[in-house]
């Protein structure tokens, strides 16, 4: 019998996956849009379930439904505190740092050198300049409800999915079953299982070691008696979500507000704890939490960053570097799987159902 170019096509698995992949990556494109909630909603279903896990290791007679409701319970009480009670002093302390800066450039050192750049900057320059600020603040505005909305919708989604897991992975499994197309859904699965063992641990490792900076830069700040703890807390931990430069980042504006209250011993302070901190990442909490299989050279880091920013913008920063390590583990180049892949064991139940 003559095999047909389908049947070769299926038949050959390398340009199989490297068109599903392909295809893959057009749809996300094309729903580029809808990237915040698709992120986020990966985000917070990936944590939850990582925590079910977590605590059936332990207490196995608890229901993964029980964990999920308390665990979102959780989430809406803090939710509700922070937007009470901590959302407000946050908003008065970043007003507090920003009048900090400004008062640090209006300040006789850096005056004299504003007023020399004046001389040789238009006053059409710098008016132009502003209006693309006040652009610049609009769209920021805009964007954060448009991130609110999206935070929302993927809190709504993440607890859909993970209320109802065992159902829904039970469902999801008989997609491989079909007689049309269960080769694709085999590698579709194939690539989420890829995906959630290298995006998923890489984004989970960065956001433990963003709590632990931040944590660490709050009480080093509190000792320095600085003012706007948690203000500045809140940018370290923002910054911190951006592998290595998110140190460098950070470094900037706490030396500008630390300049602007105890003069150049207080920046000074500032290297020395961010240098330390930045060891303690480097030598402690990167081997802790993620995999020696999974750090890369501060080259590509630095270069995967600039290509992140560039075509997703903010989002980049932060999932840039595992989108690449997904990569890394699909080509074979370094993989961070503890475990061998699944879909074998699926595949041989699927065909003793089918016979």
């Amino acid at each position: 019998m003559e095999v047909t170019l389908w049947q070769k096509f299926k038949n050959n698995l390398h340009l199989r996956r490297s068109a599903v992949l392909l295809a893959i990556i057009l749809i996300l494109y094309l729903g580029r849009s809808m990237m915040n909630t698709i992120l986020l909603t990966f985000i917070f279903t990936y944590l939850i379930v990582h925590l079910i896990k977590s605590v059936q290791k332990h207490f196995s007679k608890i229901p993964s439904k029980l964990i999920v409701a308390v665990t979102y319970l959780v989430l809406i009480a803090l939710i509700y505190l922070a937007a009470r009670y901590y959302v407000p002093v946050l908003v008065k302390q970043i007003t507090k740092m920003t009048k900090s800066v400004i008062a640090f450039y209006q300040s006789d050192d850096v005056g004299w050198l504003m007023s020399q750049v004046h001389k040789y900057v238009s006053d059409k320059t710098i008016s132009a300049q502003a209006k693309n600020s006040l652009a610049a603040i609009t769209a920021a505005l805009k964007g954060f409800g448009s991130v609110a909305m999206s935070f929302f919708m993927a809190l709504v989604l993440s607890f859909f999915y993970t209320i109802e897991l065992d159902d829904m992975n039970r469902f999801t499994r008989s997609f491989l079953k079909s007689d049309l197309c269960g080769w694709l859904f085999e590698d579709i699965y194939y690539f989420g299982y890829k995906f959630t063992n290298t995006f998923g641990v890489v984004l989970q490792a960065q956001f433990l070691i963003a709590l632990c900076n931040t944590g660490l830069t709050m009480i080093c700040l509190a000792i320095m008696g600085m003012p706007q703890v948690f203000a500045l807390g809140l940018m370290v931990f923002i910054c911190s979500l951006v592998p290595v430069a998110g140190v460098i980042i950070s470094l900037i504006p706490l030396s500008i507000v630390a300049y602007s209250v105890g003069g150049i011993t207080d920046v000074i302070y500032i290297l020395i704890m961010i240098l330390v901190l930045h060891t303690l990442e480097t030598y402690i909490l990167n081997p802790k939490f993620m995999s020696s299989k999974t750090e890369l050279p501060i080259f590509y880091t630095f270069v995967v960053l600039l290509l992140g920013e560039h075509f997703f913008g903010t989002w980049g920063l932060i999932v840039g570097v595992p989108i690449f390590t997904f990569f890394l583990d699909i080509l074979g180049v370094k993989s961070t799987e503890k475990k061998q892949l699944p879909i074998k064991k699926l595949q041989k139940k699927v065909v003793l159902k089918r016979k």
